[in-house]
């Protein structure tokens, strides 16, 4: 796979994050979930942690510059240097700036962002079935629809931000796990 550079976008729920996983164990390039550095962050009572816990918990986004400090950390360490599965960032139009920024700083650039689209009533049941499963306390019903509202607002915009950039390829998230890694791996040419 030449394309190593990857970003994964799509709603809440819309399966990035198990998709991320499987493109990081076929290719071995690492996984970038700010969701994941930020829960870890929150779980450890961090600085960094307190500030976006009431944030994460009421369904809102962190600040842009407390995430975009620690993609720009993580896209910067060596691992990330041969290729990455971004999952969750960016978020918005200005995250999407930066990244463009900090990717032209370490050399390099996004080769392309796979746009998993989803039904929200799906997202939303498979939200509140995770939420019973893990026993997330930021997965309840309302919560779910603050976090798809604020992604329609703020981060669905990036589908045409990619879109005319040319690095865009949209993928149906819907259905099993394993019919959805086949699309990607289509779109990747695998």
């Amino acid at each position: 796979m030449s394309k190593r550079r990857l970003l994964l976008l799509g709603a809440p729920g819309a399966g990035k994050g198990t998709q991320a996983i499987r493109l990081v164990e076929k290719y071995g390039i690492p996984q970038i979930s700010t969701g994941d550095m930020l829960r870890t962050a929150v779980a450890a009572g961090t600085k960094l942690g307190r500030k976006a816990k009431g944030l994460m918990e009421r369904g809102e986004l962190v600040s842009d510059d407390v995430v975009i400090g620690v993609a720009a950390e993580r896209l910067a360490a060596k691992d990330a240097r041969s290729g990455f599965v971004l999952d969750g960032f960016p978020r918005t139009a200005a995250q999407a700036a930066a990244l463009a920024d900090i990717l032209l700083e370490l050399g390099s650039g996004l080769d392309l962002c796979l746009g998993l689209t989803v039904d929200e009533d799906a997202v939303v049941a498979r939200l509140l079935k995770r939420a019973e499963i893990e026993g997330r306390a930021d997965d309840n019903e309302d919560t779910i629809r603050e976090r798809l509202r604020v992604y329609r607002e703020q981060t669905a915009p990036l589908i045409d931000y990619y879109r005319k950039r040319g690095l865009l390829t949209e993928i149906d998230g819907m259905g099993a796990v394993e019919e959805v890694e086949r699309r990607i791996e289509e779109a990747l040419g695998g």
